[in-house]
């Protein structure tokens, strides 16, 4: 062991190190002030040392040193010592780090000590660049290119088809003309085929994102015959979605066949989207057996969704129950590759490990988990949907069926949920009892469960009118659930019903603050606001909810109703018209302006509404009864007569319409034909005494010998008339005037029957001021003998609408919107 080690003999008097602790006058930094050499230096040189030349005289004692060929050339130390690493005596000397230092050989040759290489001064400029090369030339023209499709990718993503278009077509001619210079500079070789590529790519690209087709197909058809391009023919999957857009669906299906052809079997992804995009054509040229085979290739290679329920559409096409029940197990199976949501809870109270939970929470990450599992909800919710009727014998045996698999899966938690549809599929067939079976077997389930079948519960006792237990529901549903928006709504609708509308406004706004987007809750507050009478802040929550849903006809129609309510006939127009424009078949919504119009003395507008209205919906009597007065007022009494006689089908037992339609006749000359209708009208009506006096004078003036028997009858009518009057005067003890009668009448009275409504009191003047004194039939006292024809109970247009007539109208809008959402999609 001890062989290798050689220890120095003592009796050496040439001591290998020694010399090391003695040093140079010269680093004597104590006499630095007495050196002249030094002082010298400092004032030539600013503190560098003078360089070492020959002709300075070394003290330096000369050693031989070795050289190649075994000779030996003396060397010289400043320090008068041998020279590290030489061979002196056949002892070799230890090397020391001397190079690190600076110290070279190149010192020895007369070099200055400078490590930092600052005797050479500053590196020389850069050379200019030659703008003007070809070269150069076409490299600013190749980045411009690159400039160009970056921002035609960015303007497609911000939106803008048009810009992004423009870019890149700006891009292909500017790479033409680049190609037009490398080929005058450069060999063709040396072209670059991937700026040529991605230039074409993005332009069509933006043509097919622009919906211009047939530019898209031309220029993916100079890639995909260009032979330079590689792996170009995968590009004819884009060509076959292009004619798929076109609906050339047979083209579709051949371009996905020929990129699947050329697309290596390595690349499984993209082989199973073609072979998708292959199977949904088939379902939309109806051949669901070749649909259904590209499916079930797909889910027993790479199983997804989309394919699963593709799948399932297919063999429910078909109409086979058993591979729809094995395609909805396959559905189920499929994994969804998300992580558990028990990675998101805190298991420690470690600080640092709760800000990474809540770092993560809503990532991005996180979020597209939330949607991968949402989509696969609905997938599986609406597959269920759609066979449960039909796999079974009854859609309930059906429903049963996929609530035990769906129970035997990774999706248990939408066993509840199919149950919930269950009881929505018995609503929708009308059939009550079992909805309300269903829905109460939720009430001993977890919170969230019950809370959303008691939400439903309280909904369908609503439309029943049973609030008591409408109201009990919504209470368990608001127990079971604070914070759920429907059952706050269910809640305030069942307070609203019974008047309480200050409580049902802090039902709305409570459920308005736990959501919301609850346009439901928000639409129903502003009817409490109408009813509160407070309507600037009912307009508000109108304008409000028109900002979310611009198009609905509910909320335009009760913006306008307010608008009128607060007596702004011109914005109510406004409003009213928008709504026609989104609805023009609505009757109501017609005849709505028209009335508008009629109250602003605009009598042809009115009458275009009107006529609309009637058009539509020729049924109405409110705006049959306007188009006859209107009629008559502009002395067509012939016009006027089909609308009565509408008039008179719609409302058979109300002799005023047949009354209006024989005095049309006689108005307009045709005493015949009113004669007739006279006498029609009192075989129906025997004792009716407007009819009666008509007949007498009608008989009179053409001479009939009817005229006695009619006189005879009128005049007994006449009395008992006047007993009966007697009799209710003396029953009254003069308490109270005289009781309007109930059968129309041209006495004196007639006035207090029209007196009813506005409605009546302008129909009544209209009528009053039509004839003129030279008509036979119109000079006697009973002049106003047609006045008389107002339905003693009333008119059936408001103008302005009755109070409890508004409750109806508005309630009739409401009824749908008071609960819309509590019934689950």
């Amino acid at each position: 062991m001890m062989q290798n080690v050689h220890l120095a003999p003592e009796t050496d008097e040439d001591d290998l190190y020694s010399g090391y602790n003695d040093y140079n006058p010269t680093y004597d930094t104590e006499e630095l002030e007495n050196d002249t050499a030094f002082q010298q230096a400092v004032r030539t040189s600013h503190g560098r040392r003078p360089p070492i030349t020959a002709k300075i005289p070394s003290t330096a004692v000369t050693r031989p040193v070795a050289t190649g060929y075994g000779s030996k050339t003396s060397l010289a130390s400043s320090m008068g010592r041998p020279m590290t690493g030489a061979i002196q005596d056949g002892v070799t000397r230890p090397m020391t780090a001397v190079r690190a230092a600076g110290f070279t050989k190149a010192a020895l040759r007369g070099s200055a000590f400078d490590p930092l290489g600052q005797s050479r001064g500053p590196a020389p400029p850069l050379e200019a660049k030659n703008e003007d090369s070809p070269e150069e030339k076409i490299r600013q023209l190749e980045k411009k290119v690159n400039e160009l499709v970056e921002e035609s990718c960015i303007a497609n993503s911000c939106g803008d088809l048009k810009l992004a278009l423009e870019k890149a077509k700006d891009a292909g001619r500017k790479e033409r003309i680049l190609v037009r210079q490398r080929e005058q500079v450069t060999t063709p070789e040396n072209i670059n085929l991937d700026l040529t590529y991605s230039v074409l790519l993005n332009l069509a690209s933006q043509y097919s994102a622009n919906e211009m087709y047939a530019e898209a197909l031309n220029t993916f058809q100079v890639i995909v015959k260009n032979k330079m391009f590689s792996n170009a023919g995968r590009l004819k999957v884009n060509m076959g979605n292009i004619y798929l857009k076109q609906r050339n669906y047979s083209k579709a299906i051949k371009f996905y066949r020929m990129a699947l052809d050329q697309i290596p079997s390595v690349h499984k992804e993209m082989r199973i989207k073609i072979m998708q995009n292959i199977g949904v054509t088939f379902i939309k040229t109806g051949q669901y057996s070749d649909a259904i085979n590209s499916f079930e290739h797909i889910m027993s290679m790479a199983p997804n969704l989309k394919a699963g329920f593709n799948l399932i559409l297919s063999y429910f096409a078909v109409g086979d129950r058993d591979k729809m029940k094995k395609a909805f197990q396959k559905l189920i199976a499929v994994p969804l590759e998300i992580d558990e949501d028990d990675k998101y809870i805190s298991p420690s109270d470690d600080p640092h490990t709760n800000l990474v939970i809540e770092a993560i929470k809503n990532d991005h990450l996180r979020q597209m988990e939330r949607e991968r599992k949402a989509m696969a909800e609905k997938y599986i919710m609406t597959a269920a949907k759609l066979i449960a009727p039909v796999i079974e014998t009854s859609f309930a045996v059906g429903y049963d069926w996929c609530v035990e698999v769906v129970k035997a899966s990774q999706y248990v938690e939408l066993a509840n949920d199919l149950e919930i549809n269950k009881a929505i599929t018995y609503l929708r067939q009308k059939d009550f009892n079992q909805a309300v079976e269903t829905l109460k077997m939720f009430e001993k389930k977890d919170s969230r469960v019950k809370s959303a079948a008691a939400t439903n519960l309280s909904f369908l006792y609503f439309l029943e009118n049973e609030f008591a237990q409408a109201s009990s529901y919504a209470d368990l549903a608001v127990n079971s659930d604070r914070y759920n928006p429907s059952a706050l709504t269910n809640k305030g609708n069942t307070v609203f019903a019974n008047g309480d509308y200050e409580k049902a406004a802090e039902f709305y706004k409570e459920a308005l603050r736990n959501d919301s987007s609850c346009t439901e809750a928000l639409y129903n507050i502003g009817l409490t606001y109408k009813r509160l009478n407070r309507l600037d802040e009912a307009l508000d929550c109108f304008l409000k909810l028109h900002a979310i849903l611009r198009n609905s006809a509910q909320v335009l129609y009760q913006i306008a109703n307010v608008y009128e309510l607060m007596e702004d006939p011109n914005q109510a127009i406004e409003w009213l018209m928008q709504l026609i424009s989104v609805v023009p078949t609505d009757s109501r919504a017609l005849s709505k302006l028209g009335e508008l119009y009629d109250s602003e003395g605009d009598k042809s507008q009115a009458f275009q509404y009107y006529y609309e209205s009637y058009r539509y919906f020729p049924s109405n009597i409110e705006v049959i009864e306007w188009l006859g007065a209107y009629y008559i007022d502009t002395q067509f009494c012939e016009k006027a007569i089909q609308y009565f006689e509408r008039a008179s089908l719609i409302q058979p037992t109300q002799v005023k319409w047949q009354l209006m339609v024989a005095s049309c006749f006689r108005r307009s000359g045709n005493y015949q034909k009113a004669l007739d209708t006279y006498k029609d009208i009192h075989r129906k009506f025997p004792e009716n005494v407007e009819c009666l006096r008509f007949l007498v004078r009608l008989c009179t003036d053409i001479g009939l010998k009817e005229v006695q028997e009619y006189a005879t009858k009128l005049k007994r009518l006449e009395k008992m008339k006047e007993i009966r009057e007697q009799r209710i005067k003396s029953g009254r003890d003069g308490s109270g005037g005289p009781r309007s009668r109930r059968e129309g009448s041209a006495s004196s009275d007639s006035g207090q029957n029209c007196s009813a409504s506005s409605k009546g009191e302008r129909l009544s003047a209209k009528l009053r001021a039509l004839p003129g004194t030279n008509e036979p039939y119109e000079s006697s006292s009973n002049k106003e003998i047609d006045a008389s024809y107002v339905d003693p109970l009333g008119p059936q247009i408001e103008r302005p609408k009755t109070a409890a007539k508004k409750r109806i109208d508005e309630d009739d809008f409401a009824d749908e919107e008071l609960g819309d959402d509590l019934l689950p999609e």
